[in-house]
């Protein structure tokens, strides 16, 4: 009976130690995730082939979030939809994407797209993490008027 009840206190301290992810940060690599590496290689080297991989990876986060909430991770919908935003991001994007980065938005007007784009992900943020009204508020008037 002893052993049994050994046997079950180390299943659960186990078990309790298992680590579960809250959200997906885009797949890990030796321990580092795909936005980390992204985000560092686009503001390090700022060059356009950096920006369009991380706006693909923001666009996968945000399609298909993951881990144990299913929703994108916290600020990340503000972030994409700054940087959508941003004034010359749709032109970089259509003149430095390959074309399997530019089939991901259906369309060939990327200003629009990324207008429309931006704006969602902003109020999308605001929708999913209402605490961050303070901060994101600001920036949805600046972008919209």
């Amino acid at each position: 009976m002893k052993k049994l009840i050994a046997i079950l206190a180390a299943i659960v301290t186990f078990a309790a130690c298992r680590t579960t992810d809250l959200y997906y940060w885009g797949g890990n690599i030796n321990g580092t995730t795909t936005y980390e590496r992204l985000a560092y290689q686009s503001y390090d080297k700022q060059s356009p082939e950096s920006l369009c991989n991380l706006i693909v990876a923001y666009e996968d986060m945000v399609t298909r979030p993951a881990g144990t909430r299913q929703v994108p991770p916290p600020g990340i919908c503000a972030e994409y939809g700054y940087l959508l935003l941003q004034p010359g991001t749709a032109q970089t994007f259509a003149a430095s994407a390959t074309d399997a980065q530019k089939r991901v938005f259906g369309s060939s007007d990327f200003n629009e797209v990324f207008r429309q784009r931006g704006e969602e992900m902003m109020k999308k943020e605001l929708e999913l993490y209402p605490e961050s009204e303070k901060f994101i508020a600001p920036l949805v008037k600046r972008f919209t008027e």
